[in-house]
């Protein structure tokens, strides 16, 4: 049986309970029972790279995914027979807006920028150029300031900021314009020939906002997203009109709290209502 159900979704407390609030226990139980069903496709979508990808499915014992997105939309690999194919259409779609410059080039012009401290090398790669702020840091600014460089050097980028709250860092990623999360769920969703009612996606922090802020998706906040994502959120969608684009997981579907797994399942619901049975 071919997919008709697309599920996009984030993996750090969104799919995978590490955050501070509390897992309902049957959740990840009944989304592998989710995932099993032949008419979804199941994507994950993360700042993660591959290996960690991998590392999470394995400690969370959560369900392989047909596809994942990494580097926060930068790689896109197709899983098949447990093995990770990257899908080189999508590095050739989104290598032109670097401008022929490389990843170290683009370093190289922030160089000055004390509030910037490279992450590791493992979560760097050719498209992906990430930092660690200060939380507190006026985000703005700083990005007005290396948007304002790139210009300069016609290099199309796009700046994304989110605070991991467990380790208190702002983290900071210089990404391809055309790599982020939403065109990267957009491009996967065309060339696997899904609409968009049959798309869903889930999220929970600030790197979501661009996907369940676009208007063009069926989006959904788990009941532990940050308060000033939730409001950012509701926010930009009822400005375009949009507000039906998004669900915010209330807890009591099933007995669950809405919370990471239970509140990507009960938004799915929410908006595909024929997938209920499924988890019955």
């Amino acid at each position: 049986m071919k997919a008709n159900i697309l599920l996009c979704s984030d993996l750090d407390r969104t799919i995978l309970p590490n955050g501070a609030q509390p897992e309902s226990p049957q959740a990840r139980t009944k989304l592998r029972l989710f995932a099993d069903r032949p008419e979804l496709m199941l994507v994950y979508v993360s700042g993660r790279h591959a290996e960690l990808i991998r590392e999470a499915i394995s400690e969370y014992h959560i369900p392989l995914p047909d596809f994942a997105i990494g580097d926060v939309g930068t790689t896109i690999y197709h899983i098949r027979d447990d093995r990770w194919h990257p899908w080189q259409e999508w590095s050739e779609a989104i290598a032109p807006d670097w401008n022929g410059a490389q990843h170290a080039d683009l370093a190289a012009l922030f160089n000055d920028l004390k509030e910037l401290q490279l992450q590791e090398a493992e979560k760097q790669n050719t498209f992906k150029l990430s930092y660690y702020t200060q939380p507190e840091l006026d985000h703005d600014a700083l990005i007005g300031e290396m948007s304002s460089r790139l210009r300069k050097h016609k290099i199309k980028a796009s700046l994304i900021w989110s605070v991991d709250e467990s380790a208190n860092v702002g983290l900071l990623d210089v990404l391809p314009e055309s790599a982020t999360k939403l065109h990267a769920v957009q491009f996967l969703r065309e060339r696997q020939g899904f609409q968009v009612q049959q798309t869903v996606f889930a999220g929970d922090s600030g790197n979501d906002l661009p996907v369940v802020t676009s208007g063009e998706l069926q989006s959904v906040l788990v009941k532990n997203a940050h308060p000033d994502v939730i409001h950012a959120a509701k926010k930009a969608l009822q400005e375009k009109g949009a507000s039906e684009q998004l669900y915010v997981a209330q807890g009591g579907f099933l007995q669950m709290n809405g919370n990471y797994s239970a509140g990507v399942l009960e938004g799915v619901v929410h908006f595909l209502p024929q997938t209920k049975p499924w988890l019955e």
